[in-house]
C-alpha cells in the first residue's frame, strides 16, 4: 500500500486529492494547523464514510513555518509520496498580508524540501505551482514562457518554483511542479470569485442578498474543475522522472461570462444584481491567463473532462441547494451520498 503526505488538506484540491488517493488504495496522511476552531468541512465526510477505513487517513499538526514540526512528520511518516499544496493562497489577501505569504508559500516548501534532505527518505514530491508565476507574460503560458508575476503571491510561487527545481537538481530529489491554471468546484473557497459569484446567485434566488460586489469583470482566465486537476497531481508523480507540467483547459473566459452563465442558468439577469466596488481591484491585475497544456496531454495522458458550462452548472447547483439545506457530498469510493459538505 503506498502512503501519501498531503500538506493543506482541508483545502478544495486537498479533499479531492484525499478522496483519489484513498480511492486508489492509498494511505493518506494530512498536515493541518493547530488553530481554535477546526477547519476540516472538506474533509470531514471522509470519516464518515465506511468506504475508508480508520487506518488510511490520519490528520497530523504541523505547520509549513515551523521546520522541526515537519521533518519529524517527513521522517516518522515516510510517505511515498508528498504533494505540496498548503499555501496562502489568495491574490488579493497577499497584497495585504506579503510577508506571511512569502514566509508559508515561499519558504514553506523550502522547509519541507529540506525535511525530505535531512530526513534521508526517498519520496517523490509534488510542487503545487500556480499560473499566477506568469502574471503579464504573453499568452497563450506553457512550460517555456517566461515568468512575470503580478502580486506577492505569485512572487513566492516563483521562488517555490526554482527551489523545487534546485532540490532536483541539486540533490536528485524526485520533485515536479505543476503549473496548475485556475480550477474550481464547490468546495472552493467563498472568498475566491468564482465561488463569491455562485454564492452571490443562491442567495439573491434566495432572497437573502439583494446585489454582489465585483471587482474587474475584465479579466481573463482558464477554467477548470478541481477534481480534473487533482488527477494530474497524481499522474505527474507515477512518471519514470520527474518534470514540470502546465494544467490547463485551453480555453479562455472573462469574469464577466462566468457572471453571466452563472445568473443565466437561474434565469436572472446578470445586470440587475451586478455592481462594481473599486476595493476588489488589486494594486497590479493580470489580465490574461490562458494555458498551453499540450506537454501534460501528451506525456501524462491527461485532459479535462468538465466544460466551462458544466463546472458553472455544478458550481450554481451545489451553491442553490447548499442554502435550501439540501447539499449533500458523495462518498469517496462509491459516489454516493454520505453526508452534507461544509464549502
Amino acid at each position: 500500500m503506498k502512503r501519501a503526505l498531503i500538506t493543506g488538506i482541508s483545502g478544495q484540491d486537498g479533499s479531492y486529492l484525499a478522496e483519489l488517493l484513498l480511492s486508489k488504495g492509498y494511505e493518506v496522511h494530512g498536515l493541518i494547523r493547530r488553530a481554535s476552531t477546526f477547519n476540516t468541512g472538506r474533509i470531514d465526510h471522509l470519516f464518515q464514510d465506511p468506504h475508508v477505513p480508520d487506518a488510511r487517513l490520519h490528520l497530523h499538526y504541523g505547520d509549513l513555518c515551523n521546520s522541526e514540526q515537519l521533518t519529524n512528520i517527513v521522517y516518522n511518516v515516510r510517505p511515498d509520496e508528498i504533494y505540496n499544496l498548503g499555501a496562502q493562497s489568495h491574490v488579493k489577501v497577499s497584497f495585504d498580508m506579503p510577508e506571511y505569504t512569502g514566509d508559508v508559500t515561499g519558504l514553506g516548501t523550502t522547509r519541507l524540501l529540506e525535511a525530505i534532505r535531512r530526513s534521508g527518505i526517498a519520496t517523490r514530491f509534488y510542487q503545487a505551482s500556480s499560473s499566477e508565476l506568469y502574471g503579464d507574460a504573453p499568452a497563450p503560458q506553457n512550460e517555456l514562457t517566461g515568468f512575470r508575476p503580478r502580486s506577492p503571491y505569485g512572487a513566492a510561487k516563483l521562488y517555490s518554483y526554482w527551489m523545487t527545481a534546485n532540490y532536483r537538481e541539486g540533490y536528485g530529489i524526485w520533485a515536479c511542479n505543476g503549473i496548475l491554471f485556475n480550477h474550481e468546484s464547490p468546495r472552493r473557497g467563498p472568498t475566491f470569485v468564482t465561488r463569491k459569484i455562485t454564492m452571490g446567485v443562491a442567495n439573491i434566488l434566495a432572497g437573502r442578498q439583494h446585489k454582489l460586489y465585483l471587482g474587474n469583470l475584465d479579466a481573463r482566465r482558464d477554467w477548470g474543475y478541481a477534481p480534473d486537476y487533482v488527477e494530474a497531481m497524481w499522474r505527474m508523480l507515477q512518471q519514470d522522472r520527474p518534470d514540470d507540467y502546465v494544467i490547463g483547459t485551453g480555453e479562455v473566459r472573462t469574469v464577466k461570462e462566468f457572471v453571466e452563465a452563472a445568473f443565466g442558468h437561474v434565469g436572472l439577469d446578470w445586470r440587475e444584481h451586478v455592481a462594481i466596488d473599486p476595493r476588489y481591484y488589486r494594486p497590479t491585475e493580470v489580465e490574461y491567463l490562458l494555458a498551453d497544456a499540450s506537454k501534460a496531454k501528451r506525456a501524462l495522458g491527461w485532459a479535462p473532462t468538465v466544460t466551462f458550462r458544466e463546472l458553472v452548472k455544478i458550481m450554481v447547483d451545489h451553491d442553490v441547494q447548499a442554502v435550501r439545506g439540501e447539499s449533500r457530498v458523495p462518498s469517496a469510493l462509491t459516489g454516493k451520498p454520505v453526508a452534507s459538505l461544509a464549502a
